[in-house]
């Protein structure tokens, strides 16, 4: 998922997207090395199997569904027909903001908004929840999507063949959810869209399906350095200004929980009993190994008090940097090349009862709102000053 600009600054600001690209570690080796899946089984035959192999279509789909939704946010955009300046104008309709205003050749971040960006104020306020999952469907820019949608081409397809469509489907779209519920909890000052939340949390399956079936690997620790050498490279990419680390982190941590869930794989004593030959002396056996359950169980836990308190604290206005002083420092570190302060912004506002009359004195633009208290709060006057200013 990628976060756009903050509604107080005029760039778009996205998450950065988990890259594997060779680095096949599910259930394959380090990159440089041949395929090191499962220790294969005594059997005459060299093609057998111990698990099936899936057809991947589900992982494809979601790929030409977010080329899709792409193009549909930007035929809404309409760029000649809302701004005064497009860039390729001969793309009529489909033309792009200006790179001062989106440098990554998509729409406006009102386009966004209307089609479903994460906007804490909405979600709040205006009972708008939907916005935690169609954010994940949505992105800024060619740039962004191309990015996304080649890392979920690369990871996804080989999850789906080995653990099939159900599972990687729920595996991706909760992941998101939680990147999703995670960023509305720090960042609540800019909208965010992107499927970058879902693409961390395929990598963190793929580190808890490591480790929960750790026995039936080979290369098991050449594997493990090198997945975890390349989620923290790109967690360690999120410290840059205007990246969504938080949604990267939320992803990251519902899909590790998630792979210890459903990416649980029967240990091979039990495989090599059930496909015994006949009339073979076989002893009884466990499907799984005890600490694949407890992890089961704890991971289920933590996941489902987790979301219920993550949703509570959100839909209550709970800002988490009040309560977590040094939190911001996981989204941005400042440096002497860059800044995190978010540039300022002032409006006028004229209010009516519970109608909001807001212009921007930096850009001009005026929108009004219709509030669900006549009495906002400072933070919430904030929010719609830096919507309209954006």
């Amino acid at each position: 998922m990628e976060r756009n600009p903050s509604p107080a600054t005029t760039t778009v600001e996205i998450k950065v997207h988990p890259r594997r690209e060779d680095n096949t570690v599910h259930p394959v080796g380090p990159p440089s090395q041949p395929a090191t899946g499962p220790v294969r089984l005594g059997r005459s035959s060299s093609e057998y199997r111990p698990f099936k192999k899936w057809v991947s279509w589900l992982v494809p789909s979601f790929v030409v569904a977010n080329i899709i939704l792409f193009a549909v946010t930007m035929f809404v955009n309409d760029c000649p027909s809302n701004s005064t300046s497009c860039l390729a104008p001969f793309l009529g309709r489909f033309s792009f903001q200006p790179l001062k205003e989106n440098p990554l050749l998509g729409p406006s971040s009102t386009t966004l908004q209307k089609m479903g960006a994460l906007e804490v104020y909405n979600v709040v306020h205006k009972h708008q929840a939907w916005r935690l999952i169609s954010c994940i469907w949505l992105h800024a820019g060619v740039f962004h999507v191309l990015a996304n949608m080649l890392s979920l081409i690369f990871i996804g397809i080989r999850l789906e063949q080995e653990f099939g469509f159900v599972r990687i489907g729920f595996l991706y779209v909760i992941s998101g959810f939680g990147g999703s519920l995670l960023s509305a909890l720090f960042i609540q000052n800019s909208i965010s869209v992107g499927a970058s939340g879902a693409l961390f949390g395929l990598l963190g399956g793929m580190l808890s399906e490591l480790i929960t079936n750790w026995t039936i690997y080979a290369n098991k620790l050449a594997a493990l350095l090198t997945l975890i050498f390349i989620i923290v490279i790109n967690l360690a990419v999120g410290i840059l200004p205007h990246v969504d680390n938080f949604a990267h982190i939320g992803g990251f941590l519902s899909g590790f929980l998630l792979g210890f869930i459903f990416l649980i794989r029967p240990q091979f004593r039990w495989i090599s009993q059930k496909n015994a030959h006949p009339g073979q002396i076989t002893t009884s056996i466990t499907k799984h190994k005890k600490y694949q359950y407890v992890l089961w169980l704890l991971s289920l836990i933590l996941l489902i008090v987790g979301f219920i308190l993550g949703l509570v604290m959100l839909l209550r206005g709970v800002n988490l940097n009040d309560r977590c002083s040094w939190c911001h420092y996981l989204s941005c570190f400042p440096t002497s090349k860059w800044s995190c302060k978010s540039e300022q912004v002032y409006c006028e506002m004229i209010q009516s009862g519970n109608q909001l009359n807001m212009t921007c004195q930096s850009n001009g633009r005026s929108h009004i709102f219709q509030l669900s208290d006549s009495n906002p709060s400072e933070s919430q006057i904030r929010q719609l000053c830096s919507q309209v200013c954006n």
